[in-house]
């Protein structure tokens, strides 16, 4: 399964189903192939891209978001934390994201992580969230976590949410951008720091889906 999840840039990822899904699409390219579902965890701009999602829209597409960034989204279904729907062979769970210590992301907001239960893995995208007791009790086989520190996980603390959660495969997010972000060097000091505990997974940006 991990070789069909793409990165496509900062905290934007493809999961190459079926469904076809997109999470947090961020400066991406048009493609010919509409997304089936757009997961969008809340509404920062590089989170919430209107453009974006309005570029991988089709007629059938399922836009999921927390209810802030809904309001700002044409035909959104929204997702409270723990509340789970089915989308052909994917189901989908919104799970808390937030920041205890920092005003970037405050719990009031109600940010979304997801786990995206497919073809028999679970793969967790946290979303813009730092180390919460929500999160300890899940174990997925696949772990997107952000490593910029920016009111969400920093290098430190994300090698330690994988030494926790112990899973197979863990993706960095929110880095690679020019001016938003972590750095290709913290990805990499991420990896070292997760050492054995899984397979870090750091994946080149392509300009459009496999």
């Amino acid at each position: 399964m991990i070789d069909r999840i793409q990165w496509l840039g900062h905290g934007s990822f493809f999961i190459q189903g079926p469904p076809l899904i997109y999470i947090t699409p961020w400066r991406v390219a048009r493609s010919p192939n509409p997304a089936d579902v757009s997961l969008i965890s809340h509404d920062h701009y590089d989170h919430c891209s209107l453009a974006d999602i309005e570029k991988l829209r089709g007629p059938h597409t399922r836009v999921i978001a927390n209810e802030r960034a809904a309001r700002e989204i044409e035909d959104c279904t929204v997702l409270r934390p723990w509340q789970s729907l089915t989308i052909d062979r994917a189901c989908i769970k919104a799970v808390p994201a937030y920041s205890p210590t920092d005003w970037r992301h405050p719990q009031s907001d109600g940010g979304l992580g997801f786990v995206i239960s497919i073809n028999l893995y679970d793969i967790y995208y946290a979303g813009d969230t730092q180390v919460i007791p929500e999160m300890m009790g899940l174990h997925p086989d696949i772990a997107i976590l952000p490593i910029d520190g920016h009111g969400t996980l920093s290098v430190d603390e994300a090698a330690q949410v994988v030494r926790q959660m112990r899973p197979r495969w863990v993706v960095p997010s929110n880095w690679g951008a020019a001016s938003e972000g972590a750095t290709w060097i913290d990805a990499l000091a991420f990896r070292r720091q997760v050492g054995d505990d899984a397979e870090v997974i750091i994946p080149s940006q392509t300009s459009s889906p496999i």
